[in-house]
């Protein structure tokens, strides 16, 4: 074998393979819990969905024609894509070296070389589970308000919409679904494979059907037309009171949003085979097929807008609901949603097994209050389904919050955008300022362009972060007002909290921590030889 081999990566049979990935995760202070049970084309099919990248533009087309317009949705989304790449392959870097469910976190305690480093980590860690989190409460809030939005396309004059204790419902009941669906479908390695597998192309095809139908319906109607080349690749909007570069900017999130969350392969690395050659390539795989995806699909809404005011102000208080109405027609629009509601469950369910893994190992380092409660697998069911229920709790506190305002439940599903940029931030800040000499890397470098890509990465977060807390208009009221920068301020009080009365004495110093570290630099050691 080479000397600069890693034991994760040496060409044996399969046998092999599976006990020298658990070798290589042992140097990352763990044990092999669970089961590689997925290939590279399922993991990638996970994080596509996971992005989920048209369909979360779709969802997200108000912010975009607001805020610039087709040149914000179409130049920002190039703009935002290159950038992604760099942060991508920035970690993919550090995921080749290190592959751990703890990712970001992880790397920061073994890079930062200074007494702040654990405290950092563990506040990355933090950012990182409550990014996940706020995804999961996103995705499950997305689907409640298309449930209900459907409604108002038969029924403009329907009110249910606007019911707190119904949102509540439908949310909650989504979530539960979420989280059981995850316990029973890791029962057999082949099943959740297969389900992502199936996620995956469902989401594929119906990008196809919903981009056909919507040309076609245009293409053969008398009374509808396609809008000017002029409109989809030059038009500029500003429908709010900030100036032409702010409102450009905030708009940047509707794709930001669309290519956020492709960390899904990181933690779920530990359950994937030869983690340091497939989870680097899943990282940037994932990225270039949803923006693809998402820009063509963009280009087709941005071409079949047929009435722009009454898209900007719909009925269902959803743009893209209202474009496809205007298209296929109301018994149209209920059947293809249908389909869409379908598909935004498999997302869902995807979702919740990446956070699920994040919060398992969070907990196995000693991050998490019951930590040694929650790092239990179950040995029936094959997944930590404590981890999992406990974060579906959390999850579901969320949705209490319609009783109250509307206002509260969009900071929290706002926040998850800003909260994992931040997380892709830590680490990447950590190996500029301290480089990687001596942290042994894997097949995957970045070799003499990691500054570059390092700089450029570092900066699109830093940039997008600031923008991302600005609210809607110069002067917000208090219900117009971006309150994710309070949400982010609170969870850190409760990580700080925690950190304070017993994270300082747990995070990364439990038993098997401390035994593995002392491993890992070991091998480390072997490895430079």
């Amino acid at each position: 074998m080479d000397e600069k081999e890693s034991p994760a990566i040496r060409k044996t049979n399969s046998g092999h393979r599976v006990s020298h990935d658990a070798e290589g995760q042992g140097t990352m202070g763990h044990v092999q819990s669970l089961s590689r049970k997925f290939s590279p084309w399922s993991m990638l099919a996970l994080s596509f969905s996971v992005l989920g990248t048209w369909a979360t533009f779709a969802v997200d087309f108000s912010n975009g024609l607001t805020n610039g317009g087709p040149i914000t949705i179409l130049y920002g989304l190039l703009l935002v894509t290159f950038c992604n790449l760099c942060v991508a392959l920035s970690l993919g870097e550090l995921c080749s070296s290190m592959p751990t469910a703890l990712g970001q976190a992880y790397w920061v305690s073994r890079i930062w070389k200074s007494s702040m480093g654990r405290f950092v980590s563990y506040s990355c860690a933090w950012i990182n589970v409550f990014g996940w989190w706020t995804l999961a409460a996103s995705q499950n809030a997305f689907m409640t308000e298309i449930i209900l939005g459907l409604k108002t396309v038969s029924d403009e004059g329907w009110t249910g919409t606007s019911l707190g204790w119904l949102k509540f419902v439908i949310y909650f009941s989504i979530t539960m679904l979420m989280t059981f669906s995850n316990v029973i479908a890791c029962r057999k390695d082949w099943i959740l494979r297969w389900f992502n597998n199936l996620v995956g192309a469902w989401f594929g095809g119906e990008f196809i059907l919903f981009s056909l139908a919507i040309l076609i319906a245009v293409g053969i109607s008398d009374d509808l037309s396609f809008q000017p080349p002029s409109f989809v690749f030059g038009r500029w909007i500003n429908d709010t009171e900030w100036s032409d570069g702010v409102a450009w900017f905030i708009g940047l999130v509707q794709s930001a949003y669309g290519l956020t969350a492709f960390d899904a392969v990181i933690h779920l690395i530990e359950e994937l085979p030869s983690p340091q050659k497939n989870g680097p390539r899943v990282l940037w795989l994932s990225i270039i097929s949803g923006s693809i995806s998402g820009g063509i699909f963009m280009i087709v809404c941005l071409f079949c807008i047929q009435n722009l005011e009454t898209i900007l102000d719909p009925a269902s208080g959803l743009p893209f609901v209202e474009l496809v109405r205007q298209t296929v027609g109301p018994q149209g629009t209920m059947a293809l949603f249908s389909i869409f509601v379908f598909n935004m469950l498999g997302q869902g369910i995807s979702i919740t097994t990446t956070a699920s893994r994040l919060t398992w190992g969070f907990a196995r380092d000693g991050g998490l209050p019951f930590s040694t409660y929650l790092t239990h697998v179950d040995t029936y069911w094959n997944v930590p389904a404590r981890a999992l229920w406990a974060q579906g709790v959390i999850i579901s506190l969320v949705g209490v919050l319609y009783f109250f305002t509307e206002a509260a439940v969009e900071a929290v599903v706002s926040v998850s955008t800003i909260a994992l940029t931040i997380s892709y931030a830590l680490p990447i800040f950590a190996v500029v300022v301290f480089g990687m000499s001596d942290i042994p890397l894997g097949p995957f470098s970045l070799g003499r362009l990691r500054p570059v890509i390092n700089w450029v990465g570092l900066i699109y977060c830093c940039i997008t972060t600031i923008f991302f807390l600005f609210p809607g208009k110069p002067s917000p009221s208090v219900l117009t007002m971006n309150w994710a920068i309070a949400v982010f301020g609170a969870m850190l009080l409760v990580a700080i909290g925690f950190w304070c009365t017993k994270g300082k004495r747990t995070y990364l110093r439990t038993d098997s921590a401390l035994g593995e570290v002392f491993r890992a630099a070991q091998m480390e050691v072997l490895d430079s030889v």
